[in-house]
């Protein structure tokens, strides 16, 4: 039978377009002009004229070693992340012990406390061990806030492993250590690429810890490298913007080669 077409939910998918799709475009199209034709134009006008000078001045203004340092931000938190995570869910789903257990509830209170609410006392802690206006000061706690929520993920996805697979690898006498490299990790990839994905965008987007914890230019990240482009004459929109679009590129990327990996994650161990 023919289905009868549903012009109701087309007409709310393009208004839904509409609005998404409006807001992409005055940001990309404000790239391509000068601050003097957008000013002059509006932010809907098609640029006469096609620039890359906003690119080009963002990267040479100090804009390139505010991406870095967020580079490494992020690569260090998702590090620590990976490396401390999995072998704690693993322990959680696999221990039969009440003590496990406890630590693991009183682990996700972080999932309860807002970074905002311990800012003060993480600051203290930060300049007390030397590491006010470094990014190792920034690194620290942002990937303490990220691994309750990663540590959720992963036990969830380890849990839909069926105990089967461990007692037949436990019957061949695998260790657990074994079981873990051979059998959890690679079963699990969906979940770790969650946790990469979740990790990098709380790692990549962090404003407050880089707030209150850094200083100096040197050790700016993307997200206060923003406030360049405000001055007391005003602000350069088109090299805003651009930025902004540069600080886009990473984690678009992330989801694109990760995102396959990242639906089975959320879903479940094979999309389950």
């Amino acid at each position: 039978m023919r289905r009868r077409p549903n012009y109701l939910a087309g007409f709310g998918a393009l208004i839904w377009l509409f609005l998404v799709g409006l807001p992409l475009y005055v940001m990309l199209v404000a790239t391509f002009q000068t601050r003097a034709d957008y000013a002059a134009n509006g932010p809907l006008s098609f640029p006469e004229r096609f620039t890359l000078d906003n690119y080009v001045d963002d990267l040479n203004t100090g804009f390139a070693q505010y991406f870095l340092n967020t580079a490494i931000v992020t690569v260090c938190v998702v590090g620590i992340v990976l490396l401390l995570v999995p072998p704690l869910a693993y322990a959680i789903v696999r221990s039969d012990g009440k003590a496990t257990g406890r630590v693991f509830r009183l682990f996700l209170l972080g999932l309860a406390i807002p970074s905002q609410a311990v800012i003060v006392p993480v600051f203290y802690l930060i300049n007390e061990a030397g590491l006010y206006d470094n990014l190792l000061g920034v690194i620290l706690p942002t990937a303490a806030f990220a691994m309750p929520v990663c540590a959720l993920i992963l036990s969830g996805v380890m849990r839909d492993i069926t105990p089967e697979l461990y007692e037949a690898m436990t019957v061949d006498g695998a260790s657990p250590g074994r079981v873990f490299f051979q059998l959890v990790l690679p079963l699990a990839k969906g979940g770790l690429s969650t946790v990469v994905v979740f990790a990098s965008l709380q790692a990549w987007n962090g404003f407050l810890f880089p707030l209150v914890l850094t200083q100096s230019s040197e050790n700016k990240v993307i997200t206060m490298g923003l406030y360049d482009f405000q001055t007391e004459h005003g602000v350069d929109i088109p090299g805003l913007l651009a930025a902004v679009v540069l600080s886009m590129l990473p984690i678009l990327l992330v989801y694109l080669f990760a995102r396959r990996a990242l639906v089975q994650g959320l879903m479940g161990v094979g999309g389950k």
